[in-house]
């Protein structure tokens, strides 16, 4: 498969697992607890069994590295090229009964995202893009193109997590910068509103797993936006334990 076909791939299958991820919402469903105390439903791993399966039967080479698979234990060593998959990024904004959860798709190469997609289940919008040809939007059965956008003069927006978004490293992060709005999203759809040019900065210091960002990362540098480390260097996948440094997304810089 040439990437446009393994982009196509990834976005069937975050429409299958959007599909049981609402259906299981509109039934009702039960919330426990992992090892870590974070939150996982039957949704997770309905949305995951569908993701992983697809994804092995059409590209048996590619490696799945998947949330709840690592959360039951199955660690590995990063090869060369492997899937990143959070089936429900945002199961905290899920069992709160808001809409702001998604399901991330991405492909590594080398420590690198090379293409992703973002699905929305609540919205039904999906996000799409390959590094270095460019992203889009799908919704409502109309494709259009999405690109970040560089800073305007008034100001920059800034997106922040529902949870973690204030406190006082952020703060010193913006001082003496322009900031002309603030916005507040859960899970990766942070990355897709930078991506479609709606917002220009996402500073994140909180914890992050490479599932969580590898997806919406090749979805914002396709469409011309950033995602660096504090320290300037861009945002790298396979590292031990799967955690990520703090990083800084943006839009296009000048």
């Amino acid at each position: 498969m040439d990437d446009e076909a393994l982009l196509e791939l990834a976005a069937g299958l975050a429409l299958r697992a959007a599909e049981v991820i609402l259906t299981i919402r509109a039934r009702g469903f039960e919330v426990e607890h992992k090892l870590d105390r974070s939150v996982v439903t039957e949704a997770d791993k309905a949305a995951e069994a569908i993701i992983a399966a697809g994804l092995r039967a059409a590209a048996p080479g590619i490696p799945v590295i998947a949330e709840e698979e690592m959360a039951d234990g199955r660690f590995v060593e990063a090869p060369s090229e492997f899937w990143l998959v959070d089936p429900l990024d945002g199961t905290r904004e899920f069992t709160s009964g808001n809409d702001d959860f998604a399901v991330n798709i991405g492909l590594i190469r080398d420590g690198r995202p090379v293409l992703g997609v973002v699905g929305v289940p609540a919205t039904g919008e999906l996000f799409g893009g390959i590094v270095g040809q460019g992203a889009w939007k799908r919704h409502g059965g109309v494709q259009t193109v999405v690109s970040a956008r560089l800073p305007p003069d008034e100001g920059v927006t800034v997106v922040a997590s529902r949870h973690h978004g204030a406190g006082p490293e952020l703060d010193a992060f913006l001082a003496g910068r322009t900031v002309a709005g603030m916005r507040n999203y859960g899970s990766s759809l942070k990355f897709c509103r930078l991506a479609e040019g709606i917002a220009d900065l996402y500073p994140r210091f909180g914890r992050t797993m490479e599932w969580d960002t590898g997806a919406p990362q090749a979805v914002l540098e396709a469409a011309g936006g950033t995602v660096r480390m504090l320290d300037g260097a861009p945002l790298r996948y396979g590292k031990a334990g799967w955690d990520n440094p703090h990083f800084v997304c943006t839009g296009r810089l000048r």
